[in-house]
């Protein structure tokens, strides 16, 4: 699940949510916005047991997936659309 919130400056904080329980391990938010790279915004569980990173992002379209331990990918179903290479999000500029 995606959220966002406008902060100051145009852009918008997102948060990514997936459920605690799955996949197993570690999960990563990866996308465009941090060159890929595993662990730079690596999902917490939270007390409600949702696993949840916000990453601030410049308005724009933005291509993420999830990277769970093993390497297995994810999608995100709440995306604003998906296609063979990842998700998108689409970041409108915050008034």
């Amino acid at each position: 699940m995606l959220r966002r919130a406008p902060l100051f400056g145009g852009k918008n904080r997102v948060t990514f949510s997936l459920p605690g329980h799955e996949p197993a391990g570690r999960v990563s938010v990866v996308g465009d916005f941090n060159s890929w790279e595993p662990g730079r915004h690596e999902m917490v569980t939270r007390r409600n047991g949702t696993r949840t990173v916000s990453v601030v992002l410049a308005p724009g379209e933005h291509r993420f997936r999830y990277l769970a331990t093993g390497g297995v990918w994810l999608d995100d179903e709440t995306a604003d659309a998906v296609d063979a290479h990842g998700s998108w999000v689409r970041v409108t500029p915050a008034t």
